[in-house]
């Protein structure tokens, strides 16, 4: 019986270790604060749909701060960065913390080089998800159809407006035509003018991996049609149809390099990158939460 009792007590020990170790696998020094791209939004429908989804309580279970922050659905790069600025100042008073690590999500990727510029003294770490660093050709596509351009416009204003109405985190005045401008080739040509920081100076090579004292990294997909039971894989694998080479749908896997290419072909699409569908994703790939748990145990041993 004493064997029994020691036996169960050294396996329970193991699995509070093992438990300890899992909890705070994703503790970084400083909280992540998450930005979502065009059309993002916290969650809708009173919680049924979150654009991260799941991301957050797994990179929360794992020890990290996480906050999730809402700007506009659809604006430029410099109104968005504005509007994060002010989220993530609120959030560096509420947490106390000195730094924040920055992860963004498509145009979010514009708006979190846009903070890190702002106060690069407050930013610890810079990651672009699938984000368009040197522009989409979509949106080039969109700029360019003249005539037709006011009426997809306002199909895009019609769409950011009912999102925020079930989104209820927020008000937000929208503009597609900025947004379209600010992530077609040109318009980020213009932003990373202004914001030059680990963008790579080749056509698909890495960025400085340091710059003000702050880390840059990125990763992203290169795979569109991921699974028949995401809906949304048709819209994407038809505008990937627009996009020269491998591509996650909406961004080429050389624009999206930004600082340390982590990864540039993981087999996700522009939305299994933030797992949105529910989790719907290619079942082979990696799952999405475990590269930000990654991410984040990588911040965390560079002490950030």
């Amino acid at each position: 019986m004493r064997k029994l009792l020691l036996t169960a007590l050294i396996a329970a020990t193991a699995s509070v270790s093992t438990m300890a170790t899992a909890g705070t696998y994703s503790q970084t020094k400083y909280p992540i604060v998450l930005a979502h791209g065009m059309f993002g939004f916290k969650s809708l429908l009173g919680g049924a749909i979150d654009y991260w989804y799941q991301i957050p309580g797994d990179l929360r279970a794992n020890g990290a701060t996480v906050y999730v922050t809402q700007v506009a659905a659809l604006e430029s790069s410099d109104v968005r960065g504005e509007q994060l600025l002010k989220q993530v100042r609120d959030i560096l008073a509420i947490s106390g913390k000195a730094k924040v690590n920055l992860m963004g999500h498509s145009h979010g990727g514009h708006s979190i080089r846009y903070v890190a510029d702002a106060i690069p003294t407050k930013v610890a770490s810079v990651t672009a998800i699938g984000s368009p660093v040197k522009g989409s050709p979509v949106a080039d596509l969109v700029v360019s159809t003249g005539p037709l351009s006011p009426v997809a416009y306002g199909a895009l204003n019609a769409l950011a407006g009912i999102i925020e109405m079930f989104n209820g985190a927020g008000s937000f005045n929208q503009s597609a035509k900025n947004s379209i401008a600010a992530l077609s080739t040109s318009g980020s040509a213009a932003f990373t003018s202004r914001h030059p920081a680990g963008v790579p100076t080749t056509s698909c090579g890495s960025g400085a991996s340091t710059v003000n004292g702050i880390k840059y990294y990125s990763w992203g997909g290169t795979k569109r049609l991921t699974n028949v039971l995401d809906p949304t894989d048709a819209l994407l694998g038809l505008t990937g149809l627009f996009i020269p080479g491998a591509n996650d749908g909406l961004v080429s896997q050389c624009s999206s390099h930004l600082g340390v290419v982590l990864r540039d072909n993981y087999s996700m699409n522009h939305l299994d990158e933030v797992n949105l569908m529910f989790g719907l994703r290619d079942i082979f790939s990696t799952d999405p939460k475990s590269v930000y748990r990654e991410h984040a145990n990588r911040l965390k041993t560079a002490g950030l």
